[in-house]
């Protein structure tokens, strides 16, 4: 059995960057795996300014 965790991750200025890799780092530190990235919002030209990063973690029996 799985135990998801959802973190939303915002793309900031006009370079659209985004802290996704310390995101992911600190929670594979922490035993979290990456399922999917999914984007939630999206401005006027239809590129994504928000995404949720879903992540995983094993449930230890």
């Amino acid at each position: 059995m799985y135990k998801y965790k959802y973190v939303e991750v915002v793309l900031n200025g006009v370079f659209q960057t985004a802290n996704h890799h310390e995101v992911i780092d600190k929670h594979a530190k922490e035993g979290w795996r990456v399922v999917q990235l999914l984007p939630i919002r999206y401005n006027g030209h239809g590129k994504p300014t928000e995404y949720e990063i879903i992540f995983e973690q094993k449930i230890e029996a």
